[in-house]
């Protein structure tokens, strides 16, 4: 008897591995046996992006797991190439803060050959199939609140409006999409350039299109770091354009407060992330738990500033 019970151990844990493998993930933090490893894979270096690291960073921590990160700096070569470097590190999951819709197939698709579980923010397309889960931030309606506060604004009158978008793909498409999308017939778009998520970029397209448009009334940009760079431009020019931006930072608020900025929708980086790094936690224990858990938007004028969610840790 004693002879069988080496093989018998090696078929048990044979038959463990099997399991776990089809589980994608050993789940260490349910079974008590070490730190989970969460490998983080950011999508550039804004305000946006250094929030939610800085809220993966810190969740992670409190919950005792192991991070490793890595920035794909809007290329998304280097976001898949961020991808296989996590899955040679071993990581027990990932979160994916995509730069672009088209790449994030094929990291759900290269996390999948591995049976490495994978946790989207923000960005998201709807299909869990592939995916642990999700936290999408519903951008094309974000858009949206601000094309609502325009039109309320323009109240039926001719107007002329501007886009500085981010920097094409991902999250700057669908926002533009929703802006362009929700406005009124009166309210007309005259110009859509990219700002690249860059302060002194958005305030060169700004020039260009204040210089085209003299007459424009409104301007939707894609995040308020650009936003600022816009308002530079506008005053510059002399021109009282008014301003619906993206984000909910502690700048951006303060800007709104005062008037330099008509309306922001808030959407929490912080939130983002201490959600993200819990909820893969959880379905890493429950794969049969909620899969997508969204972020909450609210759009956000001078009258309602104070109930505008904190944006980042300090």
């Amino acid at each position: 008897m004693s002879a069988l019970r080496p093989l018998r151990a090696a078929a048990i844990a044979v038959m463990s591995l099997s399991l776990l493998t089809a589980c994608g993930s050993d789940d260490k933090s349910a079974a008590g046996g070490g730190k989970v490893k969460i490998g983080f894979v950011n999508g550039a270096n804004t305000e946006f992006h250094s929030c939610l690291l800085k809220a993966i960073t810190s969740q992670a921590s409190a919950d005792g797991a192991e991070l490793v990160t890595a920035n794909s700096n809007q290329n998304p070569a280097t976001e898949l190439s961020n991808i296989e470097d996590m899955i040679s590190r071993d990581v027990d999951a990932l979160i994916v803060q995509t730069v672009n819709v088209d790449a994030l197939k094929n990291d759900i698709a290269k996390a999948g050959e591995a049976k490495i579980p994978i946790y989207l923010t923000a960005v998201f397309n709807g299909d869990t199939a592939g995916v642990l889960g999700a936290s999408p931030v519903d951008l094309k309606a974000v858009g949206g609140l601000d094309a609502e506060w325009v039109g309320k604004d323009a109240a039926g009158a001719d107007a002329e409006a501007a886009v500085i978008a981010g920097a094409p793909g991902a999250a700057s498409d669908i926002l533009v999409g929703g802006f362009t999308a929700g406005l009124p017939a009166n309210v007309k778009v005259v110009g859509n350039q990219p700002g690249m998520f860059n302060r002194a970029k958005a305030q060169d397209v700004a020039e260009n299109l204040i210089q085209a448009h003299p007459n424009l009334k409104y301007a939707f940009v894609a995040n308020e770091d650009m936003a600022f760079g816009a308002l530079e431009a506008f005053k510059a020019a002399g021109k009282d354009v008014k301003i619906v931006t993206v984000n909910g930072t502690e700048q951006g608020l303060a800007a709104v407060k005062d008037g330099r900025f008509a309306a922001t929708v808030a959407n929490s980086a912080l939130e983002l992330g201490t959600g993200a790094v819990k909820q893969t936690l959880s379905l890493l224990k429950n794969p049969g738990g909620q899969k997508i858990s969204p972020v909450k938007i609210k759009l956000i004028t001078r009258e309602n500033v104070a109930e505008a969610p904190q944006y980042c840790l300090p």
